[in-house]
C-alpha cells in the first residue's frame, strides 16, 4: 500500500456513541477517504453483499463483538462466506471492551481477522491500521 492511499473504512457498532468517536478518530488521521456505520451487523453485511468493488480500493472493517441479533463473531462467519471477489477488498478488526479469554481465542479463528483491539478505538490503536 502506499503512503498516500487514502483508506474506506466501515464501522459496526449497536452504540450511537462509540460510532461517532471511531468515525472522528478515523477522520483525524487523515488517510479516509470514507466512513459509513453501521448499528447492525446484518446492514453492514448487506452493504457490503451489494456493494461494487474495485480490486484497488481496501476497506477496514471495525466490528464489535457484543451487539444484539447478530453479534460480531456472526457477523465474520457470514462474511466469510462471502465470495473470494469480496472477502479479499477487506480487513476486519474485532473491537470490544471484553477481556473475556475465550472472545480473545475465538478471534484467531476467522482467517479474515486481523486482529483484536480493546475499546475504545484511540488514535495510537488505530495508526497501527493504517501505518
Amino acid at each position: 500500500m502506499t503512503q498516500n492511499k487514502k483508506l474506506n473504512f466501515i464501522v459496526i457498532d449497536d452504540s450511537k456513541l462509540d460510532c461517532f468517536i471511531a468515525e472522528k478518530i478515523i477522520r483525524n488521521t487523515g488517510k479516509c477517504e470514507q466512513i459509513r456505520s453501521f448499528l447492525k451487523a446484518k446492514d453492514a453485511l448487506e452493504f457490503i453483499s451489494n456493494s461494487s468493488h474495485d480490486d484497488q480500493s481496501r476497506t477496514i472493517i471495525l466490528v464489535d463483538i457484543q451487539m444484539p441479533i447478530m453479534n460480531g463473531f456472526e457477523f465474520v462467519e457470514a462474511f466469510e462466506q462471502l465470495p473470494e471477489s469480496i472477502v479479499n477488498n477487506y480487513t476486519i478488526y474485532i473491537i470490544s471492551s471484553s477481556i473475556n479469554e475465550a472472545d480473545l481465542s475465538k478471534v484467531h479463528n476467522y482467517r479474515s481477522v486481523k486482529q483484536f483491539l480493546n475499546k475504545p478505538l484511540t488514535s495510537n490503536n488505530l495508526s497501527v491500521l493504517v501505518g
